[in-house]
């Protein structure tokens, strides 16, 4: 499949959360809690303090026909809890790989719901990837743990840049082979 490929994008059930993709009504929470220091600097994009505007234009983006990422929000209405608890995402790489990418909005940190998300992501497999890698902030220990105890092997050090910290930040990077 191309990167530049139009996915159907399925919704992803688990008991406790659905990850289902972006709606316009989701940027009152997303902008919420994206805005919060503490998520905007374990990440390689989001900036701190969040300019007006981002969120509604990472929606749109979300939401083109043609894009090279897939991105899902973490929706808890099932059980009672936020229709956006975080994000988690899929980028298209060549070769049946993609990166996976996630946050978790603080109030929901501690609970097993970034575990969660990326094992049901992994599980189904949306874009048929053969492989899938991910890297985390090496002062992001908490993401690194989700990543192991979802099945992902670290590969080696790197570093990446943080828009919110504008400073590039060592990584960890992990592997999942899916076949």
């Amino acid at each position: 499949m191309s990167i530049d490929t139009p996915v159907q994008q399925p919704t992803v059930s688990t008991d406790r959360l659905d990850l289902r993709p972006l709606r316009k009504s989701d940027a009152g929470l997303i902008s919420h809690y994206s805005a919060d220091v503490r998520v905007a600097s374990m990440t390689q994009a989001i900036p701190h303090p969040l300019p007006p505007g981002t969120t509604e234009a990472y929606i749109a983006r979300a939401m083109a026909p043609v894009r090279n990422e897939e991105v899902w929000a973490m929706d808890g209405t099932k059980i009672g809890s936020a229709e956006v608890m975080g994000l988690i995402s899929l980028v298209r790489m060549d070769r049946a790989q993609s990166e996976i990418g996630y946050w978790v909005a603080p109030p929901f940190w501690n609970t097993g719901l970034a575990s969660d998300a990326v094992k049901a992501l992994v599980d189904a497999n949306p874009l048929g990837d053969a492989t899938m890698f991910a890297s985390v902030f090496q002062d992001n220990q908490a993401s690194a743990r989700v990543l192991t105890n979802c099945g992902f092997a670290y590969i080696g050090d790197a570093e990446a840049f943080s828009v919110a910290r504008n400073t590039c930040v060592p990584t960890w990077t992990y592997l999942k082979k899916l076949r």
